[in-house]
């Protein structure tokens, strides 16, 4: 009997950010979220869940299509208190609109998109993360207490490989 061919893990589609915003937002993640559950650095999910036996074409489009894309401003708006954690809102119409090409782009693969990855897009970085609501409650009101927004500019995407809960980077595409 011929075992199937396992299906490629899915893959996911991050931002990457400048060193400076990185560690600020790393840092407020490895402090408030669980450490047993925190397998993964801080990021901005442009896709949660792009076909894995898709790689070569998706690897392929964001090549082409980042490199059109001047590296866009991100503002950093202020913070959304989840229920069980705590994230930043970020805001760009140039990342907005380039989220929306790549939509049109993903759309006709083979697996297609998931409903999650069709939705209206509210980019955020998560930094806590599945704790009790009046610990998120807490550092919500900390972190709002201090907050003032700011502004960075995206160098290019990250396009990570899942793996049932860490994720193995695949591939950086770098604007412009």
């Amino acid at each position: 009997m011929t075992q199937p061919t396992p299906t490629p893990d899915p893959l996911i589609l991050t931002l990457a950010m400048d060193p400076e915003t990185f560690a600020r937002f790393d840092g407020l993640r490895r402090r408030h979220f669980p450490k047993a559950l925190n397998h993964i650095p801080a990021h901005a999910t442009l896709f949660h869940h792009l076909p894995g036996p898709s790689e070569p074409g998706i690897a392929e489009t964001l090549a082409a299509l980042s490199r059109t894309q001047a590296p866009p401003e991100v503002a950093v708006t202020g913070l959304r208190f989840t229920g069980r954690g705590v994230a930043y809102v970020l805001a760009s119409e140039a990342l907005t609109a380039f989220r929306a090409r790549l939509v049109e782009q993903f759309e006709p693969l083979e697996e297609g998109l998931t409903a999650q990855d069709r939705q209206g897009w509210r980019p955020h970085v998560t930094v806590q993360n599945k704790v009790d609501p009046a610990t998120a409650r807490a550092l919500h009101a900390e972190l709002e207490a201090d907050f003032a927004p700011f502004r960075f500019t995206a160098p290019g995407l990250l396009l990570w490989r899942y793996l049932g809960g860490p994720w193995e980077r695949r591939a950086t595409f770098t604007f412009g």
